[in-house]
């Protein structure tokens, strides 16, 4: 038969391939193909199949005039006259379905069937099944324009969805950008779970998100965040899971992501993170991956059986990757403010025991003068003049108070054996790490201009950053509203000495110019709450370096303080 000779053809061709501007979802138009093929061959009862490759198996999606209890969900491939025509890509018209052997009634008043594959080129997505109740209700020709047909219903379906498809992707990178923004801001972890839960409910439009953490010393998953409607039931089990006994623990051991059709089947009893909300079909979990290490478990779950495919499982692992790298940022926001809280106490001990030495020091030299003053005296009682006693006690107190002073002093020097050669670079590197979330809660903009060769110098490290985090301190303080912080490395030459310079410049307020000239010295502040010690203590380990500290400038529009260190000879 020539193509379009019969006379059906033409109108049939043009409604169905019409669906792909009038209706955008799959379904609906697999609804309106079934219809309007039973119209145009008188059919009593009809059904479209598609083909689950997963499972190799067809699955009914839409069908007519058969009875709901007897539709044939899951039909093996080669099974019936439909599985035999997507197996072998062909159509088949058995005219009396009484004499032929691969014939599954369905409808006990079924007497003719023909069936044909949806196909696009060898690749077969479905197939379409007619039945008649009369003997030879369907001829040849039938036949062929439903082969015809049944092509042009595949490019539909494909069409609608490549475009269903590219429609989600599309929403799925715009929640991802989206959310990439959001997490990236959230600095406190209940803050962050929360938001990580709303935003992957919405991008994969599932019913239940829920985020699991992953204690790895004890093996087990806790639920620390879920995002449902206001009318789901408890949806998820909260408290801890034993990892080898509920369904996230599988992406734990796997390390991979775990997708299950259907949860509600009698194989799921028993598992302790088994949703008690019976609307929970298909669940999708997806590790939360940092070296290796599984941190936790994001779970999606649908209240219809759904069938994740590629792009929704990459969607969903990269939004887990920033999830992970949001979950990670926030501990470590957390662990630099415990290191700045450390650093503070650090500093104020640094400031005690040079504020002991500073008295030692002073109490030592009135003390020898005593010492020299009693010695000189020569006082000689009688052997049982009492006043021998007393002078003897008052000798061995003086004894014991230099003795004192002599540990206090030499407990404040830095042991020599801590002074070590460091790149300059790192030290400061080092420092701006930890002050990099304070920095930028304090709406702070950093500019580090590292050297442009080496420098290496000998020193305690420790001691440089501290002067280091003074001054960084310092200029926050100066800048409460916010600013912009520079970091200068480089090296000038004194004489025949190179040495290395640190220059950090801020634009605050700058320091009163009463204070200007007496910025170092000991007591000495201008704030509120200030010690007056920070920057005499700078001076005193800088000196001890053989190095320096000084102010270079400072007014209204900003400070500029110098550390200068002699570079290590090689």
């Amino acid at each position: 038969m020539p193509p379009h000779a019969d006379p059906r053809a033409y109108p049939a061709l043009y409604r169905i391939t019409a669906l792909t501007g009038r209706t955008p979802d799959p379904r609906a138009a697999l609804e309106q193909m079934l219809d309007e093929l039973i119209s145009t061959f008188g059919a009593d009862a009809g059904s479209i199949a598609l083909l689950n490759p997963a499972a190799g198996r067809l699955e009914t999606e839409v069908q007519r005039g058969m009875p709901a209890t007897e539709v044939q969900l899951g039909l093996k491939l080669g099974h019936g006259v439909t599985g035999w025509c997507v197996l072998n890509n062909r159509s088949l018209l058995v005219t009396d379905v009484a004499t032929e052997p691969r014939y599954i009634a369905v409808r006990p008043t079924a007497r003719c069937e023909m069936a044909a594959p949806m196909r696009d080129g060898d690749l077969v997505i479905g197939v379409i099944d007619l039945e008649s109740d009369r003997v030879a209700g369907f001829s040849t020709e039938d036949l062929a324009l439903l082969d015809e047909l049944a092509v042009a219903a595949a490019h539909v379906v494909l069409q609608l969805w490549r475009a269903r498809h590219l429609e989600a992707r599309s929403r799925q990178l715009e929640a991802l950008l989206t959310t990439g923004q959001s997490l990236v801001s959230k600095l406190e972890t209940q803050e962050l779970f929360s938001a990580l839960t709303r935003d992957a409910r919405r991008m994969m439009q599932a019913r239940v998100c829920a985020l699991y953490l992953h204690d790895t010393e004890e093996n087990l998953l806790q639920c620390v965040a879920f995002d449902a409607p206001e009318d789901a039931p408890s949806p998820v089990p909260m408290g801890d899971l034993p990892v080898h006994s509920c369904l996230a623990g599988s992406a734990v051991q796997t390390k991979r992501q775990i997708d299950f059709p259907d949860i509600q089947t009698p194989g799921f009893d028993g598992l302790s993170d088994l949703p008690p909300d019976r609307s929970l079909r298909s669940a999708l979990f997806t590790p939360l991956l940092y070296g290796g290490e599984v941190l936790g478990v994001l779970a999606i779950f649908t209240e219809r059986v759904h069938r994740f495919d590629d792009g929704e499982k990459r969607a969903c692992a990269s939004l887990a990757g920033l999830g992970t790298v949001a979950l990670q940022n926030a501990r470590l926001y957390a662990r630099a403010f415990q290191s700045e809280e450390m650093l503070r106490k650090n500093e104020q001990l640094t400031t005690l025991g040079l504020l002991a030495a500073e008295i030692a020091h002073e109490i030592r030299n009135p003390l020898t003068v005593l010492k020299l003053l009693i010695g000189g005296l020569g006082l000689d009682f009688p052997a049982n003049d009492p006043r021998n006693t007393d002078l003897r006690v008052i000798n061995e107190k003086l004894d014991q108070l230099e003795s004192i002073v002599l540990r206090v002093l030499n407990f404040a020097k830095a042991p020599a054996a801590l002074h070590s050669r460091w790149s300059l670079a790192d030290i400061v590197s080092d420092t701006l790490v930890l002050m990099r979330p304070k920095l930028a809660q304090s709406h702070i903009q950093l500019r580090y201009e590292p050297p442009a060769q080496t420098l290496v110098v000998d020193a305690h490290k420790g001691q440089i950053q501290q002067v280091l985090l003074n001054l960084i301190f310092n200029s926050t303080e100066a800048m409460s509203k916010g600013g912009k912080l520079a970091i200068v490395v480089g090296q000038e030459m004194r004489g025949n000495a190179p040495y290395a310079m640190i220059d950090v410049i801020d634009s605050g307020t700058g320091i009163p110019p009463q204070l200007g000239e007496r910025v170092f010295d000991s007591f000495l502040s201008g704030r509120p709450g200030g010690t007056g010690l920070g920057l005499s203590i700078a001076k005193r380990i800088l000196v001890s370096h053989h190095g320096d500290i000084s102010l270079v400038s400072t007014g209204p529009t900003g400070t500029t303080m110098r550390i200068s260190l002699p570079l290590a000879k090689s």
